[in-house]
């Protein structure tokens, strides 16, 4: 059994940072390929990016590369998710995830992540 906890949301500008964080309990975190989704009032939970267990492949949905990074550290358990040039369209509830998966394009699914935290608010005003 795997808990998670995200952290770092908020209420920011169009154009400014923010980092979130997702911490893990147990002891076998470095085994599960990690993700981020997000979930906007009235939409379907979409990928954002994932990782896979030792950090060597990441996935990133169109509308964020180039501004969002995502990262992990495996003796803190905690997997980051570092956004920058933040648009409007970005807000949204992030869910961070963890499953025993594969980093590829046709596996990049909510089914594919098994444990989820509590989600946090990411808002951004223009």
């Amino acid at each position: 059994q795997v808990q998670l906890v995200e952290s770092g949301g908020g209420l920011v500008q169009a154009g400014d940072s923010l980092r979130l964080s997702c911490v893990a309990s147990g002891r076998t975190f470095s085994s599960y390929a990690m993700a981020w989704f997000r979930q906007a009032p009235g939409k379907e939970r979409e990928i954002v990016a994932a990782i896979s267990w030792n950090g060597g492949n990441t996935y990133y949905t169109d509308s964020v590369k180039g501004r969002f990074t995502v990262s992990r550290d495996n003796a803190k358990n905690t997997e980051y998710l570092q956004m920058n040039s933040l648009k409007s369209e970005d807000t949204a509830v992030y869910y961070c995830a963890a499953g025993y998966t594969t980093v590829v394009p046709s596996r990049i699914r909510p089914d594919e992540y098994i444990y989820w935290g509590q989600g946090t608010q990411v808002t951004v005003s223009s």
